[in-house]
């Protein structure tokens, strides 16, 4: 997919990012435009390539309209480290909890998970060969003899039996064997093999508490590495074995150095990390009050230099925060983007107000998207083999009631057709495979939507459904 990006317009992002986001184009468009900059800047020759910054974005909006599925969409469209923190959960340095550097500690291991799926994937025809082998020695222990060599091609068809050796026996055993293990045959047979354990390294509070997350994990890893390994013998069927042989075995064929430096690399060039709920680190007063106030002001000043590009230490290596791409995302009912402190204002130059879903749009959303909620329930349906569909007056009904309630009682956006839907459903849910039995058809009207959802109209107090 990489490769794919480097072709792909703002336009053709924007599709992609159409087929599962209803609406908000304006924010579709600049998330577009911030991740062909990317691709516009890997490929500028001259030395000004390290001063052009990303342009951060700053998404106002309610709650459940979008926001945090344009990030994450976004982020597996361009194949890119992505993480999703929220600013709330920080604390200020010197007080106990998370501090702000741990969202980029997590945007590394985030990469180097990607780079290891790549890797892996590339060696992994090698090491299912060598899986392959290892099982064929547990099942059939190889004859070893000086005078035996085995030749690359297969043993004649004019094979006696009763004259061959232990060595030529026991090769064409394990090559019946091998014939089987690719068929898929012996999946089920169980196996003993040898599974390394890593011991469990507990390091107390070392330095009076003042060391960081990134030394801790260092030294955790330097101390297990220092230990030897134990191995323990499990048996396990052949197609568990398998899975856990890969595993050692992709691990032997690859460089974990250049695991890391490449991870290193992807991070801060393609990294994203997406800042949910920054609305409720901004002073309401626009100025230190005290009490709270204070540690959000503290969190504010904290972000600002990993926002603007910084230095910062994981157990991987030292990443630079310049090109990372950050969106800011907050509700700002309370407080206005304003509150914040001047200088993050200034790090979020991109600012995108998405607007509050109509009822059309919730129309839309349960019938367009590729993981649409009534396709979710379709799926959860026919895996009982029940058949459920909805005419398109009872999907218009859905839409107007969810749109009724979240004005009347909580605007949470799409997050309210869940409530619906689940309320709607869930009888039918609890029938399967009980009372409706396997083959049966369900068929959603606009009748039975209104018959069912009456009740949870006409409550107005709502508070077990609001989620």
């Amino acid at each position: 997919m990489r490769n794919d990006i480097q072709h792909l317009t703002p336009r053709q992002i924007v599709a992609e990012l159409d087929k599962y986001i209803i609406g908000q184009h304006d924010a579709k468009r600049n998330v577009a435009i911030a991740l062909r900059n990317r691709i516009r800047r890997m490929n500028v020759k001259s030395d000004i390539q390290k001063d052009i910054v990303p342009n951060n974005i700053l998404m106002i909006g309610s709650t459940g309209v979008g926001k945090t599925e344009i990030a994450r969409r976004l982020a597996k469209i361009a194949n890119a480290p992505f993480t999703k923190v929220e600013a709330s959960k920080f604390t200020e340095v010197g007080y106990v909890g998370r501090d702000v550097e741990s969202m980029v500690r997590d945007l590394v291991e985030q990469a180097v998970h990607l780079v290891r799926d790549q890797k892996n994937e590339a060696v992994k025809e090698k090491a299912s060969e060598s899986v392959e082998e290892i099982i064929l020695d547990i099942l059939i222990p190889p004859v070893k003899s000086a005078g035996f060599v085995r030749q690359g091609t297969s043993i004649s068809t004019d094979f006696n039996p009763d004259q061959a050796s232990e060595e030529e026996l026991n090769e064409r055993t394990r090559d019946r064997f091998r014939e089987k293990l690719k068929n898929g045959e012996l999946e089920e047979r169980k196996i003993e093999i040898n599974v390394k354990q890593s011991p469990p390294v507990g390091v107390g509070m070392i330095g009076n508490g003042m060391m960081d997350d990134a030394s801790m994990a260092g030294i955790q890893d330097m101390i297990s590495g220092m230990m030897p390994k134990r191995t323990k013998k499990r048996k396990v069927s052949i197609a568990e074995a398998r899975k856990i042989l890969m595993e050692e075995e992709t691990s032997k064929l690859i460089d974990f150095d250049e695991v890391k430096e490449e991870a290193i690399r992807l991070a801060e060039n393609n990294g994203i990390i997406f800042i949910d709920e920054i609305d409720k680190i901004a002073s309401k007063s626009g100025k230190g009050s005290g009490g709270p106030d204070v540690s959000r002001e503290g969190v504010q000043r904290d972000l600002l230099p990993i926002v603007e590009g910084s230095s910062v230490n994981t157990k991987y290596g030292i990443i630079n925060t310049d090109h990372v791409l950050f969106i800011a995302a907050g509700a700002f009912h309370v407080s206005k983007p304003s509150d914040l402190i001047p200088e993050l204002q200034g790090r979020f130059p991109i600012r995108v107000e998405l607007s509050s879903l109509t009822e059309d749009d919730f129309y839309r959303i349960l019938k367009e998207p590729k993981n649409a909620l009534t396709k979710q329930y379709q799926a959860l349906f026919e895996a009982e083999e029940v058949y459920l569909d909805f005419n398109d007056e009872a999907i218009r009904e859905i839409a107007r009631l969810a749109f009724k309630i979240n004005e009347e009682v909580e605007n949470i956006g799409a997050r309210r057709l869940h409530t619906v839907v689940s309320h709607l459903l869930n009888d039918f849910l609890f029938d399967v495979p009980d009372t409706i039995e396997a083959n049966s058809k369900i068929m959603i009207t606009k009748e039975m939507v209104a018959e069912r959802l009456s009740s949870l109209v006409q409550n107005r107090d709502l508070s077990q459904y609001i989620l």
